[in-house]
């Protein structure tokens, strides 16, 4: 697991990650949000070592990162947003350079050939990474991340410059790989996270400002809000709605529209089946507005309200 407790980063007077804490537990893929400048890469890069915290501290598997960089990066597969791949290479020459390279001590031949079946670079093993697609290039850029199969991966914008097909292949790859890896994602890509995480932590302007499921996100962050549509007197209806409930109302023809907002909606949809029922209301429909990962990551780093509201 991770375990990353009051990390903060400066830069001068600058601070870049401010006090945060959090934990990754063992086969969960937790997605790491933020706008650019939040301080998500800075964290990537204190949790893969490549630079210092000023103070508290991140460990991997109960490793210190700072006091045995070694033991603590050997549990770890990295893939930075621009993979490290040396294009005047093939594939095969790539990867066995990478075993040497980690010290890996399991078998050579049959342990990449394991992960060019995983990751579905078997068809271009001897080919030179310079001739290979954007897609294969970041699946050999994932291989390398996979050379002495550490528990923990963490993957910066795993899919960027990906066509819509690549970027399918890579989520259900990492989807794949959450069955047996602890998996980190750092994206701006919503539809990404939602895709394939278990969790989210937002981070804005070097602080945690969600750290939840989407599902949780989604409900707690604001109030909830019903739309409704009915067949009836329109005049009435909205009498009887504004006793429980603010309302807004839009018409279609003879059908009345109402969007009405509650702290609970399902005491709100309780209300609204009884009030049909007495005076006898055709509903034809009624359905939880519910929140979208775009307008909860909106709302925590923009200040906006549900509906583009300021």
């Amino acid at each position: 697991m991770i375990k990353v407790e009051n990390l903060i980063k400066k830069y001068g007077s600058f601070t870049a990650v401010d006090n945060i804490s959090f934990e990754v537990g063992d086969g969960e893929i937790l997605g790491f949000l933020g706008t650019n400048g939040a301080g998500k890469s800075t964290t990537m890069n204190i949790l893969t070592g490549y630079i210092s915290c000023t103070s508290g501290k991140a460990e991997i598997n109960g490793t210190d990162i700072l006091n045995d960089p070694i033991k603590a990066k050997s549990q770890i597969g990295y893939l930075p947003e621009i993979p490290p791949l040396y294009p005047e290479m093939t594939v095969k020459e790539y990867l066995n350079f990478i075993y040497d390279l980690k010290k890996c001590k399991l078998p050579r031949n049959s342990h990449l050939k394991d992960i060019c079946k995983i990751v579905g670079i078997e068809d271009v093993y001897k080919r030179k990474i310079a001739n290979l697609s954007k897609g294969y290039k970041q699946r050999v850029g994932l291989s390398q991340a996979l050379v002495s199969n550490p528990p923990i991966l963490i993957l910066d914008e795993p899919t960027v410059g990906l066509d819509p097909n690549q970027i399918i292949e890579i989520r259900n790859l990492i989807k794949k790989l959450g069955k047996k890896h602890t998996v980190i994602i750092s994206s701006h890509i919503l539809p990404e996270v939602q895709a394939v995480c278990d969790r989210i932590v937002i981070i804005n302007k070097g602080k945690i400002v969600a750290d939840d499921t989407e599902a949780n996100l989604s409900g707690n962050i604001a109030i909830k809000e019903i739309t409704l549509q009915i067949e009836g007197d329109a005049e009435k209806a909205i009498s009887k709605l504004k006793e429980i409930q603010e309302i807004k109302c839009t018409k279609s023809g003879n059908i009345q529209e109402y969007r009405i907002k509650s702290v609970s909606s399902d005491l709100l949809c309780r209300k609204i089946a009884e009030l049909s029922l007495k005076n006898n209301w055709l509903i034809l429909e009624m359905k939880t507005n519910k929140l979208t990962l775009e307008d909860v990551f909106l709302k925590l780093t923009a200040g906006e309200d549900v509906g583009g509201e300021k």
